[in-house]
């Protein structure tokens, strides 16, 4: 099952998220087999506002402990998490591999 796992930064995270940058993405590629797409989410002046994160999971629970796991998640980067179960109805490859 897709869960759709949507991240919201803390006010004034954002020193926080690049001293810990290295180290979310090694916990993002160690678990890459269940992540279906992820990146973050961009103010208008470039600076991150959160996560976007497809997520393979048989529940809710493992969904919820991928993201608790993250260096981010007990860091205070964030300020609030949403997780829900997604059902992908269109799908364009294309457009997801674009900078």
């Amino acid at each position: 099952m897709l869960f759709s796992i949507v991240t919201y930064d803390a006010p004034g995270s954002e020193a926080k998220r690049q001293e810990l940058r290295d180290v979310h993405l090694t916990h993002f590629l160690a678990q890459k087999e269940k992540v279906a797409l992820s990146g973050p989410c961009l103010n208008a002046d470039g600076t991150s506002a959160g996560s976007l994160i497809v997520f393979h999971a048989e529940s809710l629970a493992e969904a919820k402990a991928f993201i608790e796991a993250d260096p981010f998640y007990p860091a205070g980067v964030w300020r609030d998490v949403t997780i829900s179960v997604f059902n992908a109805k269109i799908v364009n490859p294309a457009l997801l591999n674009q900078e």
